[in-house]
């Protein structure tokens, strides 16, 4: 069988910028300067770069990568693709090293391209999860240390005890997974109730069923929704029927076996891009029919209007 690495776009630059034009702008070259789609003609002569093109209504050049993850980039396009369909193509992830090797860049690039990515993998979520009694799964889990230590509501803000088991000082994470569909996660900073019951609120539509385990974070969600149903992780009860987590707890699976196992270390800073990335092949996943081909070119369609510098991803 071909392999779909094979294919043109992955090995000739013309051909790549081609690819993404078809993509970024499906009828047609559109100026990122003025937004104008007439008089707008590709520019020739040897001296000109790959995939320019000269907007007679603003009159100023431009290429496809302005205004995109690849604006300012000196990268080749082609590397460019190869790193996103191998970012979308790894279940559990890729890393910086692994980029560098593969690609034949530096390590300081390889990073800094994985980061670009993941912007670009990053979705809004605007509509609501979940609707006409559909179930959406609601669970926290902590992955790595915080800087900060955690206070404690019950010890009137003073930190946890040393020693104390739970949250005393690690990264809260919260997702809400539709049964069956889209996963969409959140680093917090402190899960506590006000915080969750928010991030639930705004989520999650009104006629959809909850489903969550015992934590008393989610007491009182049945007065937002259709029905509010809960599973005793603490006795040992994980499914009663149709009620269950483990669509959350699969994915918390997935996250944390690829953040220990490929990425090895992340920076609080730069976690909601790591969740962001998971939560992209996630929802893109197979099962959904996306295969990997597909699931880089729903990447690519992210690219605009995502500008990330080196400076800005660094002190973020």
């Amino acid at each position: 069988m071909k392999s779909v690495l094979n294919d043109k776009h992955f090995h000739d630059e013309k051909a790549a910028y081609k690819w993404v034009e078809a993509r970024v702008w499906p009828e047609g070259p559109v100026c990122p300067h003025c937004g104008g789609v007439e008089r707008i003609n590709p520019m020739k002569g040897k001296s000109t770069r790959i995939g320019t093109y000269k907007c007679y209504q603003c009159r100023k050049p431009f290429t496809v990568k302005v205004g995109t993850i690849f604006e300012s980039s000196h990268i080749p396009m082609k590397l460019w693709l190869q790193a996103i369909f191998l970012m979308t193509s790894s279940k559990k992830g890729i890393s910086s090293n692994q980029l560098h090797r593969t690609l034949g860049c530096t390590l300081k690039t390889a990073w800094f391209m994985s980061h670009r990515i993941r912007e670009a993998m990053r979705e809004g979520g605007l509509t609501p999860m979940g609707g006409n009694g559909g179930i959406v799964e609601a669970d926290e889990t902590y992955f790595g240390k915080s800087k900060e230590p955690k206070v404690s509501k019950q010890r009137k803000g003073r930190p946890y005890k040393v020693g104390s088991r739970g949250p005393r000082d690690k990264r809260a994470v919260l997702s809400l997974v539709e049964r069956g569909g889209r996963v969409r996660s959140f680093h917090v900073q402190s899960a506590d109730k006000s915080t969750v019951a928010n991030i639930v609120k705004e989520n999650v539509d009104r006629e959809t069923r909850l489903h969550t385990d015992e934590s008393r974070l989610y007491h009182g969600a049945d007065e937002y929704f259709e029905s509010h149903e809960t599973v005793k992780h603490s006795l040992k009860e994980y499914a009663r029927g149709d009620v269950h987590v483990n669509s959350a707890e699969g994915f918390f699976g997935i996250f944390k076996r690829g953040m220990r196992g490929v990425y090895q270390h992340c920076s609080e800073k730069h976690l909601h891009r790591y969740l962001a990335e998971y939560d992209f092949r996630y929802n893109y996943r197979m099962a959904l029919g996306v295969g990997d081909e597909g699931r880089a070119t729903m990447a690519l369609k992210g690219i605009v209007g995502k500008r990330l510098t080196y400076e800005t991803t660094r002190q973020q």
